[in-house]
C-alpha cells in the first residue's frame, strides 16, 4: 500500500511538473516573448497598431479597406488594394512600424536607409522566414529558395558559377530560338485574322516560352518534358498563395484537409517527374562510359551533390550526415524550375504591357536595334556584345521591373539579436517589405516615382535613386537572385524580338488589375492587340 502511495505521489509530481513547465513555455511563447520584442522596438521609436489577444492585429487587417491612390491615378489603385493595411499603417506610423499576427511580431520596412543597412549584413542569423518556408515546403522542398544556413551556402556555391555571364553567353541561342517559335506562332495567328490584328492573352505563350528556355538551357530537355512539372508547380502555387499563409496565421496545411492532400499529391507527382529526368541523365552518363557529358546546370547539380554525398559519409561534408541527397537534387531543380520560369515570364508580360501603353518606347527600342545591328536582317540577338550595347532596351527593362516587378513582398527572419545600422532587431522578428510601394517611394525615387520614365536608369540603378539597395527585383544582400544575369538577358532578347517584329497596343478588353499569386500577375489576363510590322522586316 505504501509503495503504491509513493508511486502515485511521484506520478502526480511528474504530471504537475510537466503541466507547470508547459504553462511556463506557453506563457513565454504567447505573452512574454511578443511583449519583449515589441518593447525592444518601441524603445527605439518604432510604433505600430496595438495588438489584441489572441489574434494580434489580424481582425484590423481584415477590416481595413483599400484607399484610392494619393496621386489620383486610378491605374495605381492596385498598389493599395493588395495589402491595404500596410498603406494605412504607413500613413499613421511612418516607414517603419510593427504589427502582430497572433503571437508573431512583424516589422514593416519602407526605409531605403534601413534596407541599405540590412543588405550589408551577411550573417546567417538573418535568413528566410521559417513559417513561410514550412508553408512552401511541398512546392519548393529544401531547395535554395527555402534554404537557410549551411544548406543555402552549399546550394549557392553549387549553382552560382553556372549562372555567371560567361556561362549565360552560351545560352543565347536557346533564348533566341525559343522566342522565334512564339514569334512565328503569333505571325500565323495574325495572317489568319481578317483585320491582320489579333488579340492575344500574352502570358500563356510567354510562360511556355520561359519554361522552354529554362528546360533547354539548364536541364538539357525541351518543354514537352517539363510541361507537366510546370503545370503541377502552378497548381501548388495557386493553392498556396493565400494571404493567411504569407502572413503566418491560420496556416492549416498540416491538417488532412482535401486541399492539403491535393497539394501533397502534386508534390509527389512533381518529385517523380523530376526524378525521371535525373535518372535519364544518369543513365546517359553511364552509357557514355563517363566520357563526354552535357555541360549544363543539371549535370553540375548531379555531380556536386554526388561529391557532397561522399564527403558526407566521412563527416567532412557541408550538410548534416544522413541528408537525403536524391531529394536534395529534386528540391534544387524545383526551385530553379519555379524561379527561372514564372518570374521571368511575368517580367516580360509587364514590360510589354508598359510598352503597349507607351508606344513611343517601342519606337526607341526599334531605332536602337537598327543602330546596333545595322544591316543585319533579321537581327541576331546571339551576340552578347551587341546586346550589351542596347542601353535603351536595358533602361526599359529596369524601369518595368521597378513598377511591375514579379516579387510582391520580400521577407526575412532574425535568428538572433542583430545590430543593423542604428537599430537593434530582436531575435524572432519577421521583416517585411512591400515591393510595389517601396519602388514608388518618392523619398528614394523622386517626385516622378509613379511615372514610367526609363531614362531615369540611363546611368544605371545608382543614378536612378538615392538608395540602390531599395531596388529589389532580385532581392538584396547575400540572398540576391543568383539567376539575375540569366533573367535579364532572357528578358532583353524576348522584348527585343517582340518589339522588332510586332506593333503592340493595349486591348480595349484589358482590365488593369494586378494581383498577388505569390508573384504579381494580371488577374484578368494581359490582353494585347498584336499586328505585324512592315518596316524593318
Amino acid at each position: 500500500m505504501e509503495l503504491e502511495y509513493q508511486w502515485l505521489k511521484k506520478l502526480w509530481w511528474t504530471v504537475g511538473l510537466i503541466v507547470i513547465s508547459s504553462v511556463i513555455v506557453l506563457v513565454e511563447k504567447v505573452f512574454l516573448k511578443p511583449r519583449r520584442i515589441r518593447t525592444m522596438l518601441e524603445k527605439q521609436g518604432i510604433k505600430g497598431p496595438k495588438p489584441s489577444f489572441p489574434f494580434g492585429n489580424v481582425t484590423e487587417m481584415q477590416q481595413i479597406r483599400p484607399q484610392p491612390s494619393a496621386s489620383g491615378d486610378s491605374t495605381e489603385d492596385w498598389v493599395n488594394s493588395l495589402f491595404p493595411y500596410f498603406q494605412t499603417w504607413k500613413q499613421q506610423y511612418g516607414s517603419l512600424f510593427t504589427y502582430s499576427t497572433g503571437i508573431k511580431q512583424h516589422l514593416y520596412i519602407e526605409s531605403g536607409k534601413v534596407i541599405r543597412d540590412l543588405s550589408v549584413h551577411m550573417s546567417p542569423d538573418l535568413g528566410r522566414v521559417e513559417y513561410l518556408n514550412k508553408a512552401l515546403l511541398p512546392m519548393l522542398g529544401d531547395g535554395i529558395l527555402r534554404a537557410n544556413g549551411k544548406s543555402w551556402i552549399f546550394q549557392r556555391n553549387l549553382i552560382i558559377t553556372e549562372l555567371f555571364m560567361s556561362k549565360v553567353k552560351t545560352m543565347l541561342g536557346h533564348m533566341e530560338g525559343s522566342t522565334l517559335e512564339i514569334v512565328q506562332k503569333w505571325e500565323r495567328l495574325i495572317d489568319e485574322s481578317k483585320d491582320k490584328v489579333v488579340e492575344i492573352v500574352i502570358e500563356n505563350d510567354l510562360k511556355v516560352l520561359s519554361e522552354n528556355i529554362i528546360s533547354k538551357a539548364c536541364f538539357g530537355s525541351d518543354y514537352t518534358q517539363g510541361k507537366y512539372i510546370f503545370e503541377k508547380l502552378a497548381g501548388m502555387q495557386n493553392k498556396l498563395s493565400k494571404t493567411s499563409t504569407l502572413l503566418g496565421y491560420l496556416n492549416l496545411s498540416f491538417l488532412p484537409s482535401k486541399e492539403s492532400r491535393e497539394i501533397w499529391k502534386l508534390k509527389k507527382e512533381v518529385d517523380v517527374l523530376i526524378m525521371n529526368i535525373i535518372n535519364a541523365r544518369e543513365k546517359q552518363n553511364q552509357e557514355n562510359n563517363n566520357g563526354e557529358r552535357q555541360n549544363d546546370l543539371l549535370q553540375k547539380i548531379i555531380e556536386g551533390v554526388a561529391k557532397e554525398k561522399l564527403l558526407n559519409v566521412s563527416g567532412q561534408g557541408t550538410l548534416k550526415r544522413g541528408h537525403d541527397m536524391n531529394q536534395l537534387i529534386i528540391d534544387i531543380c524545383k526551385s530553379i524550375y519555379f524561379a527561372g520560369s514564372e518570374s521571368t515570364a511575368l517580367s516580360v508580360v509587364w514590360a510589354l504591357y508598359l510598352l503597349a501603353v507607351y508606344p513611343e518606347w517601342q519606337k526607341r527600342i526599334r531605332d536602337e536595334i537598327s543602330e546596333v545591328f545595322g544591316d543585319d536582317s533579321p537581327p541576331s540577338f546571339t551576340d552578347m556584345s551587341k546586346l550589351q550595347k542596347m542601353k535603351t532596351l536595358t533602361t526599359v527593362v529596369l524601369e518595368s521591373m521597378r513598377l511591375y516587378g514579379p516579387a510582391v513582398t520580400n521577407s526575412r527572419e532574425t535568428f538572433a539579436d542583430l545590430k543593423i545600422g542604428d537599430l537593434v532587431l530582436p531575435k524572432g522578428l519577421y521583416l517585411w517589405m512591400f515591393v510595389p510601394s517601396l519602388h514608388r517611394d518618392v523619398d528614394n525615387w523622386g517626385p516622378d516615382a509613379l511615372e514610367f520614365k526609363p531614362e531615369r536608369f540611363a546611368n544605371g540603378v545608382s543614378g536612378a535613386c538615392k538608395y540602390t539597395q531599395a531596388y529589389l527585383p532580385f532581392g538584396y544582400g547575400s540572398r540576391f537572385c543568383l539567376g539575375q544575369n540569366f533573367t535579364l538577358t532572357e528578358i532583353k532578347i524576348v522584348i527585343g524580338l517582340m518589339v522588332h517584329n510586332f506593333d503592340l497596343k493595349l486591348s480595349p478588353n484589358y482590365v488593369h488589375c494586378p494581383a498577388s499569386n505569390l508573384l504579381l500577375v494580371p488577374k484578368y489576363g494581359m490582353k494585347l492587340l498584336v499586328s505585324k510590322r512592315n518596316a524593318g522586316k
